[in-house]
């Protein structure tokens, strides 16, 4: 890996920092409204809302190493995001720029790119879980409809979402299951959609689980061909696992951890330094498997099935980071927000209670680990 930039990409990164000094001056508050609207606008002019997408889609157009600096800069400054579109961003643009019909391009991207709402994503399903290829939600075509009848689960923010990227199963006579899941996007004020929110441990809810019973979706609305479904989502997933910001956010809990051991005397025990240790060995090791993928991405190559031992290594540091830091807290560590001996506000009990959210999205890690055996090991199938 060869990551020697060139001068334009040094003048560009001298360009993220000025601006990122410009916009988060000393006192600023990231988390006011008003300056949160000034922020997306100001990173919408300037084209780094979906900066690697074509500027005919109206994209940044910039290369995947301006893309990897720009993220990495904004991870060290803690800057908000870039684009209110969390999924649309990750998944749905992606899939749209690769197998959208020009009318499909224009009606959703420019939104996804201004925020106008949010998209979550019809995947797993109760009997199945993130085994895709086994799903059942059903889809009949009636004429110009296909109509849709099934159930979702752990469908993230599916009750703020407009719309829903959907996967169902088109074709029961298929050799290869994964030969007859199709690709649609479906509006979620649609007739015959509930949507029922999953509450966490710690009282939140970020999934939700979604039924659906007749939902008529037009046919224009499906993205890919009938039975191309699979390969949409492998877009989708690709793009969405390939990223190392995730590494920045885990280095800050990472710092987070270390505080907090000073905070309760046990910075210098062994044993603890022994477990931070191994915490940052292992999300170093996210990092360089990451620059392996942007690597391959640089040089036109598709990414493999490696992007999954990242996605597996940072579920299990997720559920490890909240365990440790209640260990670190002692007693204090059962009690929840409000109580005076609370550390931070009680930020380390909701990590620990709502890993769910961390670890299952984006598929879970049995899955992950079977992706692993099977197309990197080579072992046989489960």
């Amino acid at each position: 890996m060869d990551f020697t930039l060139t001068a334009e990409e040094e003048a560009f990164r001298d360009e993220v920092r000025a601006f990122l000094a410009e916009q988060l001056a000393p006192g600023v508050d990231k988390a006011d409204p008003g300056f949160l609207a000034g922020w997306h606008r100001a990173v919408r002019e300037k084209r780094w809302v979906g900066f690697s997408w074509p500027r005919e889609v109206g994209g940044g157009g910039g290369s995947l190493m301006e893309q990897a600096i720009l993220k990495e800069e904004m991870a060290k400054a803690r800057a908000p995001s870039l684009g209110s579109c969390f999924m649309g961003l990750a998944w749905v643009g992606p899939a749209l720029i690769a197998y959208g019909t020009e009318e499909q391009k224009q009606k959703f991207i420019p939104d996804i790119l201004d925020g106008k709402y949010q998209w979550c994503t019809g995947y797993s399903e109760p009997d199945y879980g993130s085994d895709l290829g086994s799903l059942q939600c059903r889809a009949v075509r009636e004429g110009d409809e296909y109509v849709v009848t099934g159930q979702k689960i752990w469908t993230s923010i599916a009750m703020w979402s407009k719309w829903i990227i959907l996967l169902v199963r088109t074709s029961l006579h298929e050799d290869d299951k994964h030969k007859g899941i199709t690709c649609l996007l479906v509006e979620m004020d649609s007739p015959g959609i509930d949507v029922r929110p999953i509450r966490n441990m710690g009282g939140g809810a970020m999934f939700a689980e979604v039924f659906f019973d007749g939902v008529r979706v037009p046919v224009e609305n499906r993205l890919g061909e009938e039975g191309q479904g699979w390969r949409v989502t492998i877009t989708a997933l690709a793009h969405e696992r390939s990223g190392i910001a995730e590494v920045e956010s885990l280095l800050r809990g990472l710092e987070g951890l270390k505080a907090l051991a000073a905070e309760t005397g046990r910075a210098e025990e062994p044993a603890v330094r022994q477990r931070i240790a191994r915490v940052e060995t292992r999300i170093q090791a996210m990092r360089l498997n990451g620059l392996r993928a942007l690597t391959r991405q640089i040089r036109g190559e598709p990414l493999g099935s490696e992007t999954s031992v990242n996605k597996l290594t940072r579920a299990n540091l997720e559920v490890e980071m909240g365990d440790f830091a209640l260990e670190l807290q002692g007693a204090a560590g059962p009690l929840v927000a409000g109580a005076e001996p609370v550390a931070d506000g009680g930020r380390w009990q909701r990590m620990a209670l709502g890993w769910p959210e961390v670890v299952i999205g984006g598929g879970t890690p049995n899955i992950q680990k079977n992706i692993i055996a099977e197309r990197i090991l080579g072992l046989p199938k489960d």
